[in-house]
């Protein structure tokens, strides 16, 4: 595996440790994986995780969000006694771990045709949004000082 090195990145920023794990364990960790899963942008700060989990039912998944961490996990509970001459379709547990930005959280999921679909939105505090600031002219500003006065 090709190791990176973030120092000269990391260099000239403070508060930025979390950034720095976070590029770490994505590269550290395996890429594809099971299940598959999609993410998609559904607006301008919404997102939907698509995950395939065929198989399983509703009460066999589990959904966990702490912090900025969304953990998705599936057990099976019912041993399948078929006799299969192939079997191609996997039902083995899963974990799937997300790091989620600050003020993403989860709204919702859906479990339709093997497919969970896990719905986010980012809710930025009021404090945090853009603002506009007006500006005041020399004179203006002298107005609204002798208005004071």
């Amino acid at each position: 595996m090709t190791q990176f090195d973030f120092t000269p990145l990391f260099r000239s920023t403070i508060g930025f440790d979390r950034v720095a794990d976070m590029l770490g364990s994505a590269l550290a960790s395996e890429a594809g994986g099971y299940p598959p899963y999609n993410i998609e942008s559904t607006g301008e700060n919404a997102y939907r995780i698509t995950m395939a989990v065929a198989g399983f039912t509703d009460s066999e998944i589990s959904i966990v969000q702490q912090e900025n961490e969304l953990l998705v996990a599936g057990e099976r509970k019912g041993q399948d006694d078929g006799r299969y001459l192939y079997r191609g379709i996997a039902g083995r547990s899963f974990e799937r771990r997300f790091q989620l930005a600050d003020y993403v959280k989860v709204t919702g999921a859906k479990l339709e045709n093997g497919l969970l679909q896990v719905d986010l939105v980012r809710e930025l505090p009021e404090a945090l949004r853009p603002r506009k600031i007006a500006i005041t002219t020399g004179k203006a500003q002298h107005r609204l000082e002798a208005k004071a006065a």
